[in-house]
């Protein structure tokens, strides 16, 4: 894929604009996923954006943190999260770079993994593995390529191919991911701006050993 959006862009996407990903609620496949029980333990949400998840699994009783590369996305999940009355908890990191404390016994990657290029996919998963607990589990909801180009898109064998040395790959299953039409794709899917699409998708499962 092309190369990998700087952190400085993603924060101007924030700071100017409602991103197609910000759909203001939690993605229906990471909910089905928490509510098959998939979730446990102290829980990373790894490029929480305006922090959905984050306050959703708070909400639930999880010890959830999130964290996000862009400082005006974490500025914008910390007043979602007061206007909810939730006291959920953020943080700016940078996802190639998490340290080597292994904390984490689930991470959640909404629509992150997909923007990264070959080399700094390898250096995300290898982020990951220093951070989480042997056994833990790490979800990714990334967008297929089988989509229509509504966002970065990969394919099964990139998602398989790079949790290799150090994982276990307990599922991949195609599923949906939920965005809103902005005037960057609005063209090219033939559809009005605001209009809420359910795009083809990938839901990884992968423990780290």
């Amino acid at each position: 894929m092309d190369q990998t959006p700087t952190l400085s862009r993603f924060d101007d996407f924030y700071k100017h604009q409602t991103p197609p990903w910000v759909i203001g609620e939690p993605q229906p496949a990471i909910v089905d996923l928490e509510r098959a029980g998939h979730l446990r333990g102290r829980v990373l949400d790894v490029g929480c954006g305006t922090g959905e998840h984050t306050i959703l699994l708070t909400r639930l009783g999880y010890d959830v943190l999130g964290v996000d590369g862009a400082p005006t996305a974490v500025e914008q999940a910390r007043r979602n999260a007061a206007a909810q009355g939730v006291d959920a908890r953020f943080d700016v990191r940078d996802a190639l770079d998490l340290g080597t404390s292994p904390t984490y016994d689930t991470v959640v990657d909404s629509a992150l993994f997909h923007v990264f290029d070959d080399a700094d996919r390898a250096q995300y998963v290898r982020s990951l593995h220093g951070v989480t607990r042997p056994g833990a589990l790490v979800v990714v909801l990334a967008l297929s390529d089988a989509g229509r180009g509504f966002g970065p898109q990969v394919g099964r064998d990139d998602l398989v191919g790079a949790f290799g040395a150090g994982w276990s790959v307990e599922d991949l299953s195609p599923t949906t991911y939920r965005g809103v039409v902005t005037d960057m794709h609005a063209e090219a899917l033939g559809l009005d701006v605001g209009t809420r699409v359910d795009e083809p998708a990938w839901l990884l499962r992968a423990r780290r050993i």
